[in-house]
């Protein structure tokens, strides 16, 4: 007897967001093979000379680099649970605008505030694409319960972190982060953004 099946394929569905990951692991191998060199270089933010043309690189790099396994699981995940569903609902370009703003705006806020410390990793780019996530079934006039759930306990947690928790970890980043995702994400829905 023939068994009748069909093929089963597997599809790229998400290309920005796999390759973002992807990047962003290639990165963490050099920065286990360089001891740290290349991440110092070029993937985290920290106040260095305007004449460098690397400030400018490492104001969108410092989201590729992690300062270790942990780190990247964790941050990659969410990213890749979040990601692709985000891509497909609002387009590749989109959610590359997303990230880059996210990178951008982040990063420059860090290199002016934070000039002795350095930042790196997705987690600012991770809060965007929680927010951003959360928007998803907004209808015109109206914002979403989820949304506003999201907004407290994800941005509630981190100004509650901030202020009474001391670690390695840039709540401040998390929360710009978000912000950077609602924005953007207030802005697709009002159809100034086209899916690409």
């Amino acid at each position: 007897m023939k068994k009748i099946g069909k093929k089963v394929q597997i599809s790229f569905n998400s290309p920005v967001i796999v390759g973002f990951a992807a990047v962003c692991f290639v990165v963490l191998i050099l920065d286990g093979i360089t001891n740290k060199g290349t991440t110092n270089l070029f993937f985290s933010v920290y106040r260095s000379s305007l004449l460098s043309p690397l400030t400018y690189v490492r104001l969108f790099g410092h989201v590729l680099g992690h300062a270790g396994w942990d780190h990247f699981i964790g941050n990659i995940m969410l990213i890749l649970v979040v990601g692709p569903l985000l891509e497909e609902k609002y387009g590749s370009l989109n959610i590359l605008f997303v990230m880059l703003a996210t990178a951008l705006v982040t990063g420059i806020i860090h290199f002016i505030f934070f000039p002795h410390v350095q930042l790196l990793g997705a987690s600012g780019v991770v809060f965007a694409l929680i927010l951003l996530s959360s928007l998803t079934s907004m209808k015109e006039g109206k914002i979403p319960f989820t949304f506003i759930l999201v907004a407290l306990i994800y941005i509630g947690g981190q100004v509650y972190d901030g202020i009474f928790i001391r670690d390695n970890v840039s709540n401040l980043t998390h929360i710009i982060g978000g912000l950077v995702g609602s924005g953007l994400g207030f802005v697709m829905h009002k159809n100034k953004m086209n899916k690409y």
